[in-house]
């Protein structure tokens, strides 16, 4: 089995302007900050976003790297809406597709399924429908008649997503109580790149945690790489909690300050910076 072990620089060097870039986690929680980081140092922009958002969306927006966000929400969890995105959305300097939770993971099946599209009935009798006038609906062709959301597969060009272990093969695993929609991500992708705390041997994998939290598939994987403290500020339990201090910091500063004092270097720089603050 092929070693698919990476830098995080290596893993955005396959990144183009332009793709359809799926990242992981949910609001402030098991973000893949690393590989965010490292977008942000690449010269990819022109992306659309597709996320259960929260800093990662933040930070791309505040950069211009986004032109279309596709998303239930945006938000840090402890701060309700994220300042950054908030800011660019008043500013109309992003287009923006938003629907349902359940309808977004039901995009994300579809997609992973290779199907156009999913019926579902979340949407149905909400101003989803009409804040999206591109959806359509369907009818039940059995007895019942029902009729359902034809909700699109959301097909991603690459994936990111940050877990608390891996092996080099691609097998990632969540430690944490919410495996939240990552496998999805990376099923829906045609390239997906995975973050862990810590690489081990696949054998180490199901010694010290059940067999299902093997949430991610090599055979959906093209590159892993190791990033400890990969997901900071966000959560990534039971590793660590959310940084709540550095997270205030992050949504009270102006960006071209928060950037310059933070992003300015490589990510050891940024793990530097951060300890310094604490």
């Amino acid at each position: 089995m092929s070693d698919k072990t990476m830098t995080a620089d290596e893993a955005v060097g396959r990144l183009m302007s332009g793709m359809t870039l799926g990242i992981g986690g949910w609001g402030s929680r098991r973000k893949p900050m690393a590989l965010v980081r490292a977008l942000l140092r690449s010269p990819v922009t022109d992306l659309t976003l597709v996320s259960y958002g929260g800093p990662d969306v933040g930070m791309l927006v505040a950069a211009g790297r986004v032109r279309k966000l596709v998303t239930a929400f945006v938000t840090l969890d402890s701060i309700p809406l994220e300042p950054h995105f908030r800011a660019a959305r008043e500013r109309g300097e992003l287009e923006l597709t938003e629907i349902d939770e359940a309808m977004f993971m039901w995009g994300l099946r579809a997609a992973a399924n290779r199907l156009p599209f999913l019926p579902v009935r979340a949407g149905i009798g909400s101003d989803v429908m009409r804040v999206n006038p591109g959806l359509r609906t369907v009818t039940s062709p059995y007895e019942d008649g029902e009729r359902f959301v034809a909700m699109p597969a959301l097909r991603l060009d690459a994936a990111l997503v940050h877990v608390n272990r891996a092996d080099r093969q691609g097998n990632g695993q969540y430690l944490g109580p919410d495996p939240y929609f990552d496998d999805l991500f990376c099923e829906a992708a045609d390239a997906a790149y995975v973050s862990c705390e810590r690489i081990v041997d696949t054998a180490e994998l199901t010694k010290a945690a059940a067999p299902q939290s093997l949430l991610v598939k090599r055979h959906t994987v093209t590159g892993v790489v190791e990033a400890p403290n990969g997901a900071h500020f966000t959560s990534c339990a039971p590793d660590y909690g959310r940084d709540e201090a550095f997270q205030k910091r992050y949504a009270t500063t102006p960006w071209p300050e928060f950037a310059a004092r933070f992003l300015a270097g490589d990510e050891q720089a940024y793990q530097a910076a951060v300890r310094e603050e604490t």
